[in-house]
């Protein structure tokens, strides 16, 4: 990979990386009233996260968001695994904002409550962008040859 493609990617990387991977810490130290606003907000999207447990549901989702912003921030996980892993994350996010009609009004845009996850969107454009441009920078339609 080009030392171009690399720092063309960086700037989204560490901001989200930077960003998720904060938000995990801090969900690992999250008390039982966290847990369980945390749970019931996504189990009001995706039903089976109500035969989950919420505290266990919080480490779950900490340990997860702590690999994502790993995996974003580790210059030596590959830009397309790295975007792969965000998008899938942000996807699900983005998927409990839509689910959740507390969050918007009819037209998507959110509510008081609903910022904090409608500001999420930036993740999937950067895991689908960083996913799309790995694809791009390693396809032999687009490469150039030096």
């Amino acid at each position: 990979m080009s030392l171009a493609a690399k720092l063309r990617r960086a700037p989204a990387r560490i901001a989200a990386g930077a960003f998720i991977l904060n938000s995990g810490v801090g969900k690992l130290s999250g008390d039982e009233a966290t847990a369980n606003g945390i749970h019931a907000t996504a189990a009001g999207a995706y039903p089976v996260v109500k035969k989950v447990e919420p505290k266990l549901f919080l480490k779950a989702l900490a340990v997860g968001e702590i690999a994502v912003g790993s995996a974003l921030l580790l210059p030596i996980v590959p830009a397309g695994l790295a975007g792969l892993a965000l998008t899938g994350f942000a996807g699900a996010l983005v998927g409990m904002y839509i689910k959740t009609p507390a969050l918007h009004d009819k037209y998507l845009r959110p509510t008081g409550a609903g910022v904090a996850i409608a500001k999420d969107s930036w993740l999937l454009g950067i895991g689908t962008g960083l996913v799309v441009d790995a694809a791009l920078s390693e396809s032999r339609v687009t490469r150039t040859e030096d």
